[in-house]
């Protein structure tokens, strides 16, 4: 079948980029950077944007900014992409492994509960595969506990929890820009924060330490460069222009699959809660129980396919040496042997393609 390429980029990147290299400041200093910035802070419906060179730094930058370090637990789920939990142990803390829900393919809130010790200091909530994760049970608990909820909303630009914005509900959220993601130029960042002391910290990070209007060569805290480029705020404006079409698209497409496929009780797509009806399909998210048959007629058809995490991030050999606490997680298990997931841009296609695509995943269903 015919799929749709991705990423996607035309005139318009062209247009911005030549108006960065027409000018005399390429890197992080050019104006798009904190256009985009103001810009993705309003789409996350937030104070603040502060660009960087991808999303595995601005969730480092976040922990960082809110004191994390040494002797302090982080709990994350244990499915996710590594930089979850590795901006935890950069930091000098200990990721803290729970388990996720078998519908959602998010942390499980009960779970966060049970491994609260008195070293834990935030939870990190994962908006896997696009659909935000329990915000509300997740703040409550961070409530009672005393606890920073962050948002890894890197699959999540443009999702919605409830009618807030992923990105806006956590003290901070950290999206990405990398290649596969919804908007990209191929790598790159942004923290969004609506609290000012947070924002002032981080962005002080990123920049070498230095504080606003206060001069190139005064440096006031232990920072690094973390700075994104004005070549990639060109693309990323004209990305996130795209994106509020590409999300309907996915989502309309997204439908079509879903129930069109509802007929067959072997495969179960990921469940959406009617509070994250708003997200980005990122991933089209399922459980099949022989999986590695269904992938295997999946793939040969022409389209592309991946049989979930060879492990949860606690079976990376990184953790395997320690430096971490792992609780039960026999769901993040059983979704290693079962679960799939196919790419957004599957999703960007015409009716036909959509009608193939179909065809495809029913024609593997029934194979397998």
């Amino acid at each position: 079948m015919k799929v749709p390429k991705w990423p996607i980029a035309d005139g318009r990147e062209l247009e911005l980029l030549g108006e960065v290299l027409a000018s005399d400041r390429w890197g992080g200093y050019h104006p798009f950077v904190g256009q985009l910035e103001q810009s993705f802070a309003e789409l996350s419906r937030c104070r603040h944007g502060l660009a960087a060179v991808n999303g595995t730094v601005t969730l480092e930058m976040a922990l960082e900014a809110l004191g994390i370090g040494p002797g302090d637990e982080v709990i994350v789920p244990a499915i996710s992409f590594v930089s979850t939990a590795t901006a935890v142990s950069r930091v000098g803390a200990i990721p803290v492994f729970v388990d996720i829900e078998g519908d959602t393919f998010n942390i499980d809130p009960e779970r966060v509960r049970a491994a609260i010790s008195p070293r834990v200091k935030a939870v990190i909530a994962v908006h896997f595969g696009g659909p935000m994760a329990d915000m509300t049970r997740l703040a409550e608990i961070a409530r009672d506990h005393d606890l920073y909820l962050l948002e890894d909303a890197a699959h999540a630009a443009g999702s919605e929890w409830d009618g807030s914005r992923a990105g806006s509900i956590g003290v901070a959220g950290s999206f990405s820009f990398q290649n596969s993601k919804v908007i990209t130029a191929g790598e790159g960042g942004m923290l969004t924060t609506n609290n000012d002391s947070v924002s002032a910290s981080a962005r002080s990070i990123l920049d070498q330490g230095r504080k606003p209007n206060e001069g190139w060569f005064f440096h006031y805290e232990l920072g690094t460069n973390y700075r994104m480029t004005g070549l990639q705020a060109a693309v990323l404006i004209a990305q996130l222009e795209r994106l509020p079409h590409q999300n309907a698209i996915r989502a309309r497409n997204a439908d079509v699959v879903r129930r069109a496929l509802a007929d067959l009780p072997c495969l179960r797509f990921q469940h959406v809660p009617r509070a994250a009806s708003v997200h980005t399909n990122y991933l089209l998210l399922g459980r099949i129980p022989n999986r590695d048959r269904f992938h295997r007629e999946v793939t040969s058809r022409g389209v592309p396919c991946t049989p979930f995490y060879p492990h949860p991030l606690y079976g990376n050999p990184l953790y395997q040496r320690g430096g971490c606490r792992v609780e039960p997680c026999p769901v993040s298990e059983q979704c290693v042997r079962d679960a799939f997931w196919l790419p957004h841009r599957v999703l960007l296609g015409s009716e036909q393609d959509t009608a193939d695509l179909i065809e495809v995943l029913r024609g593997a269903a029934t194979a397998a």
